[in-house]
């Protein structure tokens, strides 16, 4: 499980959009994994569980989520930020903003198998839907990436 760590952490932050609440669901995952070792079936994928919990964890949260509707959110200007002062700094922010973007099943799919190189049939379990879906999902959201980080048609120069 400790090797899977860093994976599990790149799934989480494409689904939760704040790094605390990222690494609180690792941990929730990792828990819940941990108190259900006896409902893991040997020979299948350790990686492909442990992310299946983590989707449901984090779907279970979004329903309570919006069932609960806390008060007012925290004072955004409270939040640090910092302007980029790197070229790809300020490109990585763009990419990662267009990322967000993708409706969370293709945010997903482009998390699990673009940048975690997972399988399409692993990727498919983990998702419960068929591999047809999971490359249309992929395709999808690499065609939205695109359009939004092209430049404008009269600008064909390097991004600035």
């Amino acid at each position: 499980m400790v090797e899977l760590i860093p994976a599990l952490r790149a799934f989480a932050r494409s689904l939760a959009r704040d790094p605390t609440e990222a690494d609180d669901l690792v941990q929730e995952t990792l828990m819940k994994a941990i108190a259900n070792t006896d409902k893991f079936q040997p020979g299948t994928r350790l990686r492909s569980w442990l992310f299946t919990i983590m989707r449901n964890s984090f779907s279970t949260r979004c329903v309570k989520a919006n069932r609960e509707r806390p008060g007012g959110a925290d004072c955004v200007s409270a939040l640090p930020w910092t302007e980029a002062t790197q070229h790809w700094s300020s490109e990585l922010r763009e990419v990662m903003t267009a990322i967000r973007t993708l409706p969370r099943a293709q945010r997903e799919v482009l998390v699990l198998v673009a940048m975690l190189g997972i399988e399409y049939d692993e990727a498919a379990r983990i998702c419960d839907c068929p591999i047809g879906t999971i490359k249309s999902r992929l395709n999808r959201a690499r065609e939205q990436l695109r359009l939004a980080l092209e430049p404008p048609a009269g600008n064909r120069g390097p991004r600035s």
